[in-house]
Order: C-alpha cells, then sequence, then structure tokens
C-alpha cells in the first residue's frame, strides 16, 4: 500500500489546537522594539536584525538567560494584552481553532509588576480570540527556580481572579528543581477545581523520576514535553489508559538538545498515547504550530494519517467539553475530506 504524506499547504490549513505555548514565547522582534521605545526601556538593540541576533542559545539554561531579560519590555497591562493580541492573530493564521496558553505570572511581579495588569491584559485578549474564530483559555505556570513559598504567594494572588484562569503548570528550569518541590501549591489547586499539567523537559536529571512525581503523586492531566516517559513502559501504558496527553515541542527540542524527539512522538503515537504537536516559544526557534508539525513531518517521514491524527489528539486533551471535542475533530475529518477531493480532481 503507497503512504500519503503531508504536503506545507495540507499542515498549514488544518484544524488544529495548540495547548504548549509560552505567551512570553510570543515576543517577536519587531514587537519587542515597540514595547521597549515605548515604555522607554535601553534594551542595548536598535534594529529588528539586532534582536534576532541575540535570539541565539544551545542549551535550556542558555535559552533562559536570553527569555527572561527580554520581558522587561512589558510593563503594563496593555503590553500583555498586545502580546497576547499578537500571538492569537498568528495563531489564526495557521489554522488554529483551540489554545491553551501558558503564562509566567512570576517573572513580571519579581521585577515589580502588579500581577492584575498580567492577568488583566492577558484575559482581555483572551476573551476577544472568538473575534478571530478561536477558543482560548489561560494556564497559570510557577515558575520553578523559584521557591515554593513565592509559587504559593503567586497561588494566592490569583484566586480572585479564578474564573479568568483554567488551569496551574509548572515550567523554567529543570535541573534541582523537582515536581516535589511544589506538592502543596498543587495540592491547593486541584482543591481550588484548576485542571494541573507539569513541564518534564527532555533529557533532564532525574527525568523518569520527575515524570513519577508529576504523574502519581501531583496526578497531573497532561505532560509537557514529557518524551522521556518511552523509558519505562509502564508509565507508558497508565498515560495511554488514562487518556493523559503529552504536549511536545519538536522544534524547540532540536535547539536545547539537538534532538527534536521525532522518534519517540511516533513510537508514543502508535501505541496510542495521546501526544500531540505544539509550537513552545515560538518567536524564540522561529516556528509556530504549521511549523514544528512540517518540521517533525519532513524529517521523520510522518504520513498523513500520522499528523492528523497527532492534530486530533489535541483536541482530544484539550480542557474542552466532550462535545466540543467531538465538533472540532469533525471540523478536522471535513478539512481532510474537502482538501483529497480537490486533490482528486
Amino acid at each position: 500500500m503507497t503512504k500519503n504524506y503531508p504536503t506545507k499547504e495540507f499542515i498549514e490549513n488544518l484544524p488544529k489546537a495548540e495547548l504548549h505555548l509560552h505567551l512570553e514565547g510570543t515576543l517577536e522582534p519587531k514587537l519587542k522594539l515597540k514595547l521597549a521605545k515605548r515604555n522607554k526601556i535601553a534594551i542595548g538593540q536598535e534594529t529588528i536584525e539586532e534582536v534576532q541576533k541575540s535570539y541565539q542559545f544551545d542549551s535550556l539554561s542558555s535559552f533562559l538567560n536570553v527569555y527572561y531579560p527580554a520581558m522587561n519590555v512589558l510593563q503594563k497591562e496593555e503590553d500583555f494584552y498586545e502580546l497576547a493580541w499578537e500571538y492569537l492573530k498568528k495563531a489564526k493564521e495557521h489554522h488554529v481553532k483551540r489554545v491553551e496558553v501558558f503564562f509566567d505570572p512570576q517573572a513580571h511581579t519579581s521585577r515589580g509588576i502588579k500581577f492584575k495588569d498580567v492577568i488583566n491584559g492577558y484575559y482581555r485578549a483572551i476573551q476577544n480570540s472568538s473575534e478571530l474564530g478561536i477558543s482560548a483559555d489561560l494556564i497559570m505556570c510557577f515558575l520553578r527556580d523559584m521557591s515554593a513559598e513565592s509559587a504559593m504567594e503567586t497561588f494566592e494572588q490569583a484566586l480572585p481572579y479564578k474564573d479568568k484562569i483554567a488551569g496551574i503548570g509548572l515550567d523554567s528550569d529543570e535541573r534541582g528543581n523537582p515536581p516535589s518541590k511544589f506538592f502543596d501549591v498543587f495540592k491547593k489547586a486541584k482543591e481550588a477545581g484548576f485542571h494541573l499539567t507539569m513541564h518534564c523537559d527532555i533529557d533532564q536529571e532525574n527525568s523518569i523520576e520527575h515524570i513519577r512525581q508529576a504523574l502519581f503523586d501531583a496526578k497531573v492531566e497532561r505532560l509537557d514535553h514529557g518524551t522521556n516517559i518511552i523509558e519505562n513502559p509502564d508509565y507508558v501504558k497508565y498515560v495511554k489508559e488514562n487518556n493523559i496527553g503529552l504536549t511536545c515541542c519538536p522544534v524547540s527540542n532540536g535547539f536545547v538538545v539537538e534532538d527534536m524527539k521525532g522518534k519517540e512522538i511516533i513510537e508514543l503515537l502508535e501505541q496510542g498515547v495521546k501526544v500531540t504537536v505544539n509550537s513552545d516559544d515560538p518567536a524564540y526557534f522561529q516556528s509556530y504550530i504549521s511549523d514544528d508539525l512540517y518540521a517533525v513531518a519532513e524529517n521523520y517521514f510522518l504520513t498523513t494519517e500520522q499528523v492528523v491524527q497527532l492534530v486530533k489528539n489535541s483536541f482530544e486533551i484539550a480542557w474542552i467539553s466532550d462535545e466540543e471535542k467531538v465538533e472540532y475533530i469533525q471540523l478536522v475529518d471535513a478539512y481532510v475530506d474537502s482538501f483529497n477531493k480537490v486533490k482528486a480532481i
């Protein structure tokens, strides 16, 4: 039987959900310069080319050393709104229909920005996303290289805005910062009714133990990255049986460890795990979700059917109603049928 491989056009126009996207990671050079000028922030760069040149890294640590200082240009509620809105417009270009996006309040409150300005700016953009044909929610992440006390303080700050936040996550530098460090605050988040997810970054020290803690102790609903789970067949079986999805980001993987983890993604996909493809920090890796899907498809010879399954997985593990999941998957099927009919003419 002849295998069918997807074209870039097919992937770009395929309806998608994005579940692993850091809003702070969508700070494109043009917007960074605009905000720096508006807020009178000296960033040491005057042109788009100079900003692009500063986006250089070869590991998670070196990436974070570029990533956090860039946020200094975000000062006011309007800045956070504009950042999120620019991403949503880009998402529309990639035919994204559903997004669940991360944000890192501690990266801003630690430099004197008010929590309310962060959440209200982002949420205003999320509220307006329907104008672009996109359904959207926010996931508030704790920075794992900050203290557990800081995470708890941030959680308490978030409670008055509970209706604006769908889930709680955990990100940033994983070295020496296991999920167990944050069990108390995640327990409170679960009791408060938030969805839970955690980053389990690729090829980190104690990766498989961190995955164990996230799955069995914190009882998260998703793993962000998480492809090291392939090292433990019992854990793979567990996530499959419990419909726990993995939000993978192949292009960013290739930057921080020189491996997209495409083989692992395919193996998990073939085992029936709800593995997905997302863009992570697209302004820094210059790869939005369609680009990530095409990159992994092209480099690992994914079939059209595999790409479609990756996209369906994203809708199936999204934090939406079962009825909405069915509607989105029907939208995907309708697109595939339409594309095939046009192709056959």
